[in-house]
């Protein structure tokens, strides 16, 4: 059996983008670590906070999810939360995107060590949607491979750049207003990869439920999590019930399948 390191940016990244590969892979008997680069400081701040700071409430949320997934291990490089692109927070004391490069890398190489990790699944080039902490996520991940004594096979999670478009064309002609991969992100760039680049499409619609509940635990990020759990049942299966993953050695078009060798 394998085992699996996903690197993700912030608390509840896991749960919308990985966590129905991650609970399919524990069940399949893998072991799964999650590390998260920084504690999510800029995220929402939840009703019940109390004496707590917003990146220690965020962190118990990533415990719960963890438990939710079966994630063996949650781990933190000890960054802070960048903010979106533009916000002066970008340019705070121990932001993740100001991070030295291979300092960065090199607290994730030694997690892969101590792992002994066969795969690192890190974000695309733009992160998705060009959130800078994803886009720091992409180069970190990368160079962990290349510092990590034992190299892992790398892949970059994504989104399926022309399921969302089809999903929009939908929404418009049944009077919605749904979500527009064209419009809105953090870079300007249409969100995720087009199918013709992507390497594999993961169902994971049988662990729709367990996804559902991770998103749960993140119950404090309103705007994020609140939102994708207030959609009708069936709706959010058409949206969340598959993930996909680029593998730079494999390349496109996109296939369904499994990314970890069994």
């Amino acid at each position: 059996m394998a085992t699996i390191v996903f690197l993700h940016a912030h608390p509840d990244d896991e749960a919308s983008q990985t966590s129905g590969t991650m609970t399919l892979a524990v069940r399949r008997g893998h072991r799964v670590v999650c590390v998260y680069a920084t504690g999510g400081e800029h995220g929402g701040v939840a009703d019940d906070l109390g004496d707590a700071t917003v990146s220690e409430y965020r962190r118990r949320e990533a415990e719960a999810s963890a438990k939710v997934i079966g994630t063996a291990r949650v781990d933190w490089l000890g960054y802070t939360d960048s903010g979106m692109a533009g916000w002066e927070q970008n340019d705070a004391p121990g932001a993740f995107v100001r991070a030295d490069l291979d300092n960065a890398a090199l607290k994730l190489a030694h997690i892969l060590d101590e792992e002994a990790a066969d795969f690192l699944v890190g974000y695309d080039w733009h992160g998705n949607y060009g959130h800078p902490d994803h886009v720091m996520v992409h180069k970190v991940a990368r160079r962990a491979t290349e510092l990590a004594r034992r190299r892992p096979h790398y892949l970059e999670g994504s989104m399926n750049r022309d399921a969302a478009r089809r999903m929009f064309a939908e929404s418009q002609a049944a009077g919605a207003d749904g979500f527009d991969p064209d419009g809105g992100t953090d870079d300007g760039n249409p969100v995720g990869t087009p199918e013709a680049e992507l390497t594999w499409q993961v169902d994971v619609r049988e662990v729709i439920d367990v996804k559902r509940a991770a998103l749960a635990c993140h119950a404090s990020q309103a705007a994020d999590a609140g939102m994708m759990l207030a959609m009708p049942e069936e709706i959010f299966a058409m949206a969340f019930g598959f993930e996909h993953y680029l593998d730079p050695a494999l390349g496109g078009p996109m296939r369904p399948g499994w990314p970890f060798g069994d």
